[in-house]
């Protein structure tokens, strides 16, 4: 677990893995059950789709070992950073909105956690200069959390 005491993010930035499917029945379940199977836990999850194909954007607990996981399972996938954001209340979207705003980053995309060890609201925020917001939004009091704080 991360130090309450701290607002630097432990163990680099949060990796999210976009995995590329055909949008059809039990895709999004042999995932999980292949996920699961190796006790990797999905903290967030976003799934987006169109016609023909879907992307499930997820945040794991562990993802070196979810990597050898979607390999092995011939999942398509991809990683980025994302920022990690721990909120006390939902209230901060705003604070965190406004901190991206005026130092004119533009947000991609949100999404929730599913879990959290330290049980508040979790943000994954894709941004267009990751290292930047994260930097602007510690500088603003906001909790920037690491893919230690997020392991089980």
């Amino acid at each position: 677990m991360g130090s309450e005491t701290t607002n630097e993010p432990d163990l680099g930035p949060v990796r999210q893995f976009s995995i590329f499917v055909e949008n059809k029945v039990g895709r999004l379940n042999e995932l999980v059950e292949s996920l699961g199977q190796a006790d990797i836990h999905i903290m967030a999850l976003c799934l987006v789709d169109t016609t023909d194909s879907s992307i499930i954007r997820i945040v794991v607990d562990y993802p070196e070992r979810a990597e050898k996981v979607l390999s092995d399972h011939r999942f398509s996938y991809d990683t980025v950073p994302v920022v990690a954001i721990e909120l006390h209340s939902e209230a901060q979207l705003k604070e965190i909105t406004s901190v991206l705003l005026k130092a004119e980053i533009n947000i991609h995309y949100v999404y929730p956690f599913l879990f959290r060890p330290n049980n508040r609201y979790g943000l994954v925020v894709r941004a267009e200069a990751q290292e930047l917001a994260a930097s602007v939004l510690q500088t603003h009091g906001i909790r920037v959390i690491g893919q230690n704080d997020i392991a089980r």
